[in-house]
């Protein structure tokens, strides 16, 4: 990551501002389509007072539709009036991947979720990771990324959090997953971690929670409405909402060794 220079994002919105604001995160970029143009990723903030900050994402992978559905359901029916504190909300973080329905975008073809930290000097995917890694992520206390199965995946509905060197970091996130209360909940080991949201997140102490929710390219009322409830719950668990998170029972998985996988190669 380059601290040398800014990161070239202009923010719409006020992050200190009381009261509901949708704005665009607006990334430069000279196209064809135009020489001075823009990429306009939606985001909403919402603010009421001091309070923990609860940053939420979907579309890291564009194709994944349960995130920005639920996420901008959120956006719309939130009330300032309602929280403590602030919820920052970026329904479609590779915003060009998900204009164009792809796992990664449409201009550079990047993977969102393998170019973290990011590079204010790099390509469109890389400089809206940058964006999150020094502007977005320091402002939140808790992070949950909504992921899916995009087209190629189809998931049971999932919840999940890393195994963290820092056991009381990782009890905290698993407090939040479990109050996510997806129909499952596991803990995760990456085979690479190195360049992912995940990571960064971690590594600035944040309460962490990652999602894969249904899948196959499309989305249902069912799926939408576990994101919907997690969402909610995570928000009650922060103490950003009042009252208590809504309960039902949740299936712990679990897997001490590769023998739980058939890999195809061929």
């Amino acid at each position: 990551m380059n601290n040398m220079r800014d990161n070239p994002i202009n923010a719409t919105v006020d992050f200190s501002l009381d009261g509901t604001q949708h704005g665009f995160l607006k990334v430069p970029y000279s196209g064809d389509d135009s020489a001075w143009g823009a990429i306009m990723v939606p985001i909403t903030v919402i603010k009421n007072g001091d309070g923990p900050t609860a940053l939420f994402t979907g579309a890291n992978h564009g194709d994944e539709y349960e995130g920005p559905i639920a996420l901008w359901c959120l956006a719309t029916e939130l009330s300032a009036d309602s929280i403590s504190g602030r919820v920052i909300i970026v329904p479609a973080m590779n915003y060009p991947a998900f204009k164009a329905g792809k796992r990664t975008s449409s201009i550079d073809g990047g993977n969102m979720n393998r170019v973290f930290p990011g590079d204010p000097n790099g390509t469109i995917t890389e400089i809206i990771a940058d964006y999150f890694s020094r502007t977005l992520l320091p402002l939140a206390d808790y992070v949950v990324d909504i992921h899916s199965g995009g087209k190629t995946l189809e998931f049971v509905p999932f919840a999940c959090v890393h195994v963290l060197d820092d056991k009381e970091q990782q009890a905290r996130c698993v407090a939040a997953m479990e109050a996510f209360n997806a129909p499952y909940s596991m803990m995760l080991l990456e085979l690479d971690a190195a360049h992912m949201y995940d990571t960064v997140a971690e590594n600035q102490g944040k309460i962490f929670v990652s999602t894969e929710i249904g899948g196959g390219g499309s989305a249902d009322a069912t799926s939408t409405s576990i994101a919907k409830r997690g969402i909610s719950n995570v928000l009650m668990h922060a103490g950003i909402l009042p009252g208590e998170p809504e309960r039902h029972s949740s299936i712990k998985v679990d897997s001490h060794d590769a023998g739980c996988f058939i890999t195809c190669e061929h």
